[in-house]
This record gives structure tokens, sequence and C-alpha cells, in this order.
């Protein structure tokens, strides 16, 4: 995992802080990374997740791995990424989406390096998945100390 350091979070009206996860399609990492932060902070954190060429569907395989988790991404929807949803964010997570993803001053950034799941089996997916919780816990834990 990359250490970032640490910035100030502005936290949203509701003085909750709001998490933006970004990858090419929107249709697997981040939507398991959106899944998982949603169901471990409940109302804690905002969640907000889209894609820099959002696909058409949630990747099927995502939604089953994360079926096994008790968590359901199913009726999620790709979206587009937009200049609006990073400014909103307090926090914006990458996976995979490069120099497409705008930058703004004063946001928290981090890249997560993860392998995409597009194509994979359930077998290769459930490693990325678990990854991806590890990475939210820590994430969680740094936003609500």
């Amino acid at each position: 995992m990359n250490a970032q350091p640490t910035t100030a979070i502005t936290t949203d009206q509701s003085g909750k802080p709001t998490v933006l996860f970004v990858c090419v399609h929107n249709a697997g990492r981040s939507q398991m990374a959106a899944g998982y932060l949603q169901h471990l902070a409940g109302d804690r954190i905002e969640v907000l997740s889209a894609g820099s060429q959002p696909g058409n569907q949630i990747n099927p395989v995502a939604v089953a791995a994360m079926a096994e988790e008790g968590i359901d991404i199913a009726s999620n929807q790709p979206k587009v990424l937009t200049s609006e949803a990073v400014q909103r964010s307090d926090v914006v997570v990458t996976m995979g989406c490069g120099d497409e993803c705008p930058f703004f001053p004063g946001k928290r950034y981090e890249d997560w390096k993860l392998d995409d799941p597009a194509g994979q089996g359930i077998e290769a997916v459930r490693p990325i998945r678990d990854e991806i919780k590890t990475r939210i816990q820590t994430l969680i834990d740094s936003l609500t100390m």
C-alpha cells in the first residue's frame, strides 16, 4: 500500500468526508471499493464512484464476488467521471485511469495499483476484492480518527 501524506479533510455539508473511487470503466474495482466503503462505514462517509470511460454495466463477476461478502452492487450503474464529482470529494482514489483523472489542488489523492477484474473469473477476482477490502478498512481508519 502506498503511504499517503495526511491532508485535512474538509467534509461535506453534512459533516461527512466524501470519497470518490475512479477507474476506467467504473464497472469493477471502483464499484467494489464503493460497495465496501458504504457497507463498512455506513453513513459516516459519503461514497461516490465514476469512470473516465464508463462501461455499459457492472462486471457480473465483481457482483458475484461482492455477493459472497454479503454486499449487493448488482443494481449499480457505471457513471461518467465529472470535474464536479472530483471537486465535491475530499479523497479521490484512482485505480488505473492514469492521466484521464482530473486533478484539483487541495484534494487527497491515492492511487491504488490493483489488477483489473475485467475478463477474469471469480478465482482471480476474489484476491482483488480482498485487497480492496483491506485498503478500505485502512481508509476508513484514516478518515474517522
